[in-house]
């Protein structure tokens, strides 16, 4: 009963953040009204995803802890706001008031200064403006023989600006340093905080701007644009993409003329053009890509998993498309508290249904019949890498207490939304794609005999098409990957959304071009085993995401410790098991659009 009414308040609390996104309200105060406090958590300042409960830390802590209720975007973010013992009161300065005074035992002081050894750092909100702090200050003295200080910070100040009844902008800063000796007690430490209230001309428009430059004064890190690489680096591109585009098209012009004129030669009948037929260059004549129009569309093997895949795939193009796209237009809320986490579990379950339809639509054109078999392999593509790699990383998170493991409720959630909306609009799609399946239409009739590949030169070998594939796609966006890593695994800032649509329709271009020249190469070495090698020559790309996360670990990122580097790894690799997907995907349908227009140009008997 217990567990229901945890599902239940979870389910409330994620309409309470639909409506909060929609309407986006603000509290308003009246002069004396009390400003509530939550604090948060704390964690080493260069692992963004190791966090724990401010008040596992020996600091001032109320008789009995109470947590806000928050949404699921929250809860995924990792946070665990309780109410706190500051006492602020809306337009009242209030000066040295002492918050606790308490003892601190030998293991309690040396927790603390192993916290501020590893640069931890506090975080609180007040009216849903995050507050963030460092601990205490390390202090180097000698470098031979090695001494060091640490010094907790006892003070808080806050810094609160307002305009008529609301909160505008806030601002901590921290004093009083006490420094504080390893297996040293101390018998009495006294915590203390002040506030201070300055009216602003700023208004509630300005929330946004204001907490992104208040994060920048604490995150000194700013995320400096190359412009000359974005630039070079999309002109490349677009050359390329030309390039292929026009190579490719006189070279097919060149096949199709001299292909069509054998059959006129070989159709008009009579000794004469026999004879001249004779007289051609036989071998010229008989190889090719024509030569394999009745095996080029041959269905492949494991079909029903190639269907899941680039039903997947066609999912998460749709969702990267469709967030990128909103934000860069501003339609999307990326700088509220939590927006991103939840939003990115209800796009899932929504857009389960066109990864349903997709499947089974191209299934059934594949005459599949098991297509219910088809929509389970739909359901366990992603998100079974996807529980693997949350069930391990949940797991640590667990071991080392961390904010970051989810509750039991909110796994209840997600499985709720997964069971009853993911799942049923997967169905829906499924069946509607059934019944909607159009018939295949292939230009060439399939023969029951297969013809049989010819021994190929090495640059048509799949290792050396997937490293061609995955490194010029990957080559589209590593300027942009490079702000990627930087945002999500650093402490960066990263709005240029409009600048990541661009590289995102790049790559998709990138892909479905350098995919279908490869498919060509295949095809004209009269191997007709296109349907994978189409999927996993620009799928490499993620084995080029992975290598250049390797370097980013090792050489650009200040991570350290098992829990975040566990993390990342995890997470990195279902990253590039997307891109895999993704990228896949737009080389298939692409490959798939190119070879029934070559088949269906060419004049046959």
């Amino acid at each position: 009963m217990t567990e229901r009414r945890a599902v239940f308040r979870g389910v409330i609390s994620l309409l309470v953040w639909s409506l909060s996104v929609i309407c986006d309200p603000v509290l308003q105060y009246k002069e004396g009204d009390k400003v509530e406090l939550f604090v948060n958590k704390v964690g080493p300042y260069n692992n963004p995803d190791e966090t724990y409960h401010f008040y596992t830390l020996p600091l001032c802590q109320p008789d009995k802890v109470k947590h806000r209720s928050m949404s699921l975007g929250e809860v995924l973010k990792g946070d665990r706001l309780a109410y706190s013992q500051f006492d602020i009161k809306f337009k009242t300065n209030s000066e040295n008031v002492v918050l606790c005074e308490r003892p601190l035992s030998g293991d309690q002081v040396n927790s603390l200064v192993k916290a501020i050894e590893e640069e931890y750092y506090f975080e609180f909100y007040l009216d849903d403006l995050p507050l963030r702090g460092f601990l205490g200050e390390y202090v180097e003295q000698n470098i031979w023989p090695h001494k060091h200080t640490c010094k907790l910070n006892t003070h808080i100040r806050f810094l609160l600006s307002y305009n008529s009844n609301n909160v505008i902008a806030a601002r901590v800063s921290t004093d009083k340093p006490v420094e504080l000796s390893e297996n040293t007690p101390v018998s009495s430490m006294q915590f203390s905080y002040s506030v201070y209230w300055v009216e602003t001309e700023k208004t509630l428009k300005d929330r946004v701007q204001l907490e992104q430059h208040s994060r920048g004064h604490f995150f000194p890190k700013s995320l400096e644009v190359h412009w000359l690489s974005v630039i070079n680096s999309t002109v490349l591109v677009l050359l390329l993409i030309g390039f292929v585009f026009i190579i490719l098209m006189r070279i097919l012009r060149n096949d199709l003329a001299r292909y069509n004129k054998e059959d006129i030669g070989l159709s008009s009948g009579g000794g004469g053009s026999l004879a001249a037929h004779d007289d051609m260059d036989f071998d010229d004549a008989e190889v090719g890509w024509k030569m394999i129009h009745a095996d080029v569309f041959r269905f492949p093997v494991a079909k029903s998993l190639l269907c899941a895949m680039i039903g997947v795939g066609t999912q998460f193009i749709t969702i990267a498309g469709g967030v990128i796209t909103m934000a860069a237009f501003d339609m999307f809320k990326v700088h509220k508290h939590g927006t991103m986490y939840s939003s990115a579990v209800l796009l899932y379950a929504v857009t389960c249904f066109l990864s349903g339809f997709v499947s089974v639509t191209h299934y059934v054109q594949m005459a599949g019949s098991k297509w219910v078999h088809n929509l389970l392999l739909v359901c366990a593509v992603f998100s079974g890498p996807m529980f693997l790699c949350w069930s391990v990383v949940n797991s640590f998170h667990w071991a080392y207490q961390s904010t970051q493991a989810l509750p039991f409720s909110t796994v209840m959630l997600i499985a709720f939304i997964v069971l009853f909306i993911g799942a049923p609009l997967t169905v829906v799609g499924g069946v509607f794609g059934k019944n909607w399946a159009p018939a295949f239409d292939a230009p060439c009739r399939t023969k029951n005999i297969k013809r049989e590949i010819p021994a190929t030169n090495w640059y048509n070998s799949a290792p050396f098409q997937m490293f061609i594939g995955g490194f010029i796609s990957f080559s589209s966006i590593s300027v942009q990957l490079h702000y990627v890593f930087e945002t999500v695994w650093g402490r960066e800032q990263y709005f240029l959304y409009g600048i990541l649509l661009l590289s995102f329709f790049l790559l998709l271009l990138v892909s479905g071009a350098i995919g279908v020249t490869l498919t060509y190469f295949q095809l004209s070495a009269e191997d007709y085993r296109w349907w994978w090698r189409s999927i996993i020559n620009v799928g490499a790309t993620g084995v080029f995401v992975f290598i250049y996360a390797l370097y980013y670990y090792w050489n650009k990122s200040p991570m350290t410790g098992m829990l975040q580097t566990v993390e990342y790894f995890a997470y990195t690799l279902l990253l590039c098991y997307v891109f895999f997907l993704t990228l896949g995907t737009v080389s298939f349908f692409s490959s798939l659009k190119f070879i029934k227009y070559i088949y269906r140009n060419l004049k046959m008997d």
